[in-house]
C-alpha cells in the first residue's frame, strides 16, 4: 500500500539541491579515477574523502548494513555493487551510485562511465551503445516529466529510449520520491503505458534511475545480498537524476550543466 506523499515546498527543494550539488560534484571528482589500475574500494574512499569535504555525510553507509559510502556496480552488475579490490581493466563498465545527506535531506545520483574513456581502444561497440541507450532512456524520462503528466508517461519514454538502442529495461527497480527520507513514495517505475499511472504533482520530488541492459532484463542476487548481475551476463549500465516538479517546470537538482545541449550521449566529465 503506498504511503502519502511528501510534498516539498521550496525551502524544502533547496535543502535537497544542495545534497544533490554534492553528489554531482563527488561524482565529478571521482571521474578521472574511473580508469585502469583503480580500485572501487579505492573510489569509495575517494567518495567519502570528498563528501566529508564538503560537510556531507554517506546515505548509504551503514543502511541495513550496506559496508561502504558508494554503490561500483561493474560490467554486467547492474546495481548496488559492493566496493572490492579488484583492479578495473580498460573499457569496464563502471556504475557509481551515490547518496549524499546534508543536515538531513538526501540527494541522490548515479553515472556510469567506461574505464579509461569511451574512446579506450577496448571499449567495444556494445559497451557504448550501452551508455548510449542507458543515457537516452534517463533524458527522456526526465523529458516526460511536468506536472499534470502521469507516471505511465515517464515510464513509457523510458522504455520506448532504451529499446530504440537495442537496449532492455529491468523492471523489478524503480525510481523513488526522496527528502529527508532516502527512499519515499512516489515510485517512478521505468515502464508503463502514456495516460496512466499515478498524477505528477508540483512539490514532488524523485529520482529518473532506468537501469537498461545489452541482453535480458532479468537480475540475480550475489551471495553479499547487495550485488545484482544480470542473470545472463551481459553488460548493464545506469544513469541516476533528483527531480524536482514545480508548476511550470522541472529542475534536474544533480546535473548544474543544461541537459538539453547533451541528449544524444552523456557529458565528458568533470
Amino acid at each position: 500500500m503506498e504511503r502519502e506523499i511528501i510534498l516539498k515546498t521550496s525551502v524544502d527543494v533547496a535543502h535537497i539541491r544542495r545534497a544533490c550539488r554534492v553528489a554531482e560534484r563527488v561524482i565529478r571528482a571521482l571521474a578521472p579515477y574511473v580508469r585502469p589500475g583503480f580500485t572501487t574500494r579505492e573510489l569509495d574512499r575517494l567518495a567519502e574523502r570528498f563528501l566529508r569535504e564538503n560537510g556531507a555525510e554517506p546515505s548509504l553507509k551503514g543502511y541495513r548494513g550496506f559496508p561502504a559510502c558508494l554503490c561500483a556496480s561493474v560490467n554486467n552488475v547492474a546495481a548496488h555493487g559492493v566496493p572490492t579490490d579488484t583492479p578495473l581493466e580498460e573499457g569496464d563498465v563502471v556504475t557509481l551510485d551515490i547518496t549524499v545527506n546534508i543536515d538531513g535531506w538526501h540527494g541522490d545520483a548515479a553515472w556510469t562511465f567506461l574505464a579509461g574513456g569511451r574512446s579506450a581502444p577496448r571499449a567495444d561497440v556494445g559497451a557504448r551503445r550501452l551508455l548510449l541507450g542507458a543515457w537516452a532512456a534517463s533524458v527522456a524520462g526526465i523529458g516526460a516529466v511536468a506536472a499534470g503528466r502521469c507516471f505511465g508517461d515517464v515510464g513509457a519514454a523510458i522504455q520506448e529510449a532504451a529499446h530504440r538502442h537495442g537496449c532492455a529495461v529491468v523492471e523489478d527497480y524503480v525510481g523513488h520520491g526522496i527528502g529527508q527520507g532516502m527512499h519515499e513514495d512516489p515510485q517512478v517505475p521505468n515502464f508503463g503505458q502514456p495516460g496512466t499511472g499515478g498524477r505528477i504533482v508540483a512539490g514532488m520530488v524523485f529520482t529518473i534511475e532506468p537501469m537498461v541492459t545489452l541482453g535480458s532484463p532479468g537480475l540475480a542476487m550475489a551471495p553479499d545480498g547487495w550485488t545484482l548481475a544480470t542473470s545472463d551476463g551481459s553488460l548493464a549500465a545506469q544513469f541516476e537524476h533528483t527531480v524536482a516538479v514545480f508548476r511550470d517546470r522541472v529542475e534536474v537538482l544533480t546535473f548544474s550543466g543544461d541537459l538539453s545541449a547533451h541528449l544524444d550521449f552523456p557529458p565528458a566529465l568533470p
